[in-house]
């Protein structure tokens, strides 16, 4: 895979925000040499965000993101503008654009939502070559914020622009975390179990399973890979147990089954929700499932747009574990890609798949946003693993992780019979013997 097929939820994601008609596209434009996006004269051109990846040495892959201006008028404006803040979920780092000497409540706006995000934010003047050297803004002197001077359609001040970048990135996109490269060290092996059946992507493995081979090579560490059926044979055929056992979550009885109990084990869906998200928070979101009853809310998010298939693991299997853990009808819907409501009030739980599409940024927004809502949001393997009472076997590789739900039972009057159920028979019914894989780990 070169550089530029790095996967979008892998690339640092620019958001370029302003108004309308300050030149946003053609500032996109001029730091890819690409005519990406459409640009005129008129006001308003740029009617959804437009997505451009691209290669910034020396950060490596991006994802520019060209926004609607947000100060659109009217119903359709109303919708443009409403996508654009959808876009600030996204942003790693933003781009405040506005016109030499145009500072206003606007920008002010914008400026907040970067400020309490705590999103770094490159500020440009455009248009220079059309008004005198601007004033100095008292703000962004307070802020220490220094603007770029450009003027896009001319490609002037780029190579500024591109320093500035490079500058403000923010250095935890620099030093990423690992997906499991500090779980397994270098010369560990750890062992992947990648089911393939009917339903399995014909050709290929999904994205999760990839990008965590890579990141084992890049730790200087060791992957077997097996389908769930060979896990026994291969374990008991190395000299030295693995360090680590990973499985599709949909296989995890089997797994846990054939995997040593000294062995640690989890799935790829409760990685990536460390990986790109808060895994100790959404171990508390899981407990959640605890107190529903019948008839309770529950909304199950996708980050990426598939086509549904037989055993559809978020719209078939877990609606199904759920319910049969609850001993109840559930009242559950589905969302897919940035389709993820502003407002989660009245919402019971929210079951997130493993995000690994998303950057890391987008899917703590949406974290902060159950939480500010008091709403519990879990995982797809975490609730899995849960709804078959295996939730503390598949923790065993986190130890903080562990703890969250350790305390949690110690809480007096609190989660008792979780620990019963955890000790219970684990639901079977309706998991084949050779659990499905599909797009969503």
């Amino acid at each position: 895979m070169g550089l530029m097929d790095a996967p979008r939820g892998m690339r640092l994601h620019i958001g370029i925000f302003g108004r309308r008609n300050v030149g946003k596209s053609s500032l996109l434009n001029a730091i890819t040499r690409q005519e990406v996006s459409i640009v005129s004269d008129f006001a308003g051109t740029t009617t959804d965000p437009v997505e451009k990846p691209m290669e910034l040495l020396p950060l490596g892959p991006v994802l520019f993101i060209d926004t609607a201006g947000i100060d659109d008028v009217g119903a359709l404006g109303a919708l443009r503008a409403r996508r654009t803040m959808q876009v600030f979920d996204r942003t790693d780092l933003g781009v405040l654009v506005t016109e030499a000497g145009s500072w206003g409540e606007y920008e002010d706006g914008i400026l907040d939502e970067f400020l309490e995000r705590k999103t770094p934010v490159v500020v440009v003047f455009n248009k220079v070559d059309l008004h005198e050297r601007p004033a100095p803004v008292p703000r962004l002197q307070e802020l220490k914020l220094t603007p770029v001077l450009t003027a896009a359609h001319e490609r002037r001040g780029v190579l500024d622009f591109r320093q500035a970048l490079l500058d403000a990135a923010p250095p935890d996109f620099i030093d990423n975390p690992t997906i499991l490269g500090d779980l397994v060290n270098t010369g560990e092996l750890a062992v992947l179990v990648v089911p393939i059946d009917k339903e399995a992507p014909r050709g290929r493995l999904i994205l999760p399973q990839v990008q965590s081979i890579r990141d084992l090579m890049d730790s200087d560490a060791m992957a077997l890979v097996v389908k769930e059926r060979e896990l026994g044979h291969a374990i008991d055929g190395l000299k030295v147990p693995p360090k680590l056992v990973v499985t599709d979550s949909q296989a995890f009885l089997k797994v846990a089954a054939d995997t040593p109990p000294q062995v640690p084990m989890t799935s790829f869906s409760i990685l990536f929700a460390r990986f790109k998200g808060d895994l100790a928070s959404q171990v508390e979101g899981t407990l959640a499932v605890e107190h529903l009853q019948s008839g309770a809310k529950v909304l199950i998010a996708e980050a990426c747009s598939h086509h549904p298939i037989a055993e559809d693991i978020g719209r078939v299997k877990i609606p199904r574990w759920l319910t049969q853990y609850v001993g109840g009808k559930l009242d559950i819907h589905h969302v897919q890609g940035h389709d993820f409501p502003d407002d989660l009030t009245g919402w019971d739980l929210v079951v997130h798949c493993g995000a690994c599409t998303f950057n890391r940024r987008a899917m703590l927004a949406r974290i902060m946003r159950a939480r500010e809502a008091g709403v519990p949001l879990t995982n797809y393997g975490l609730v899995i693993a849960y709804s078959l009472g295996i939730f503390e076997r598949a923790l065993q590789p986190f130890p903080a992780a562990l703890d969250v739900y350790r305390q949690a039972l110690k809480a007096p009057a609190a989660h008792a019979h979780a620990a019963a159920a955890q000790a219970a028979e684990p639901v079977t019914a309706g998991l084949p013997e050779n659990a499905a894989v599909d797009e969503l780990c």
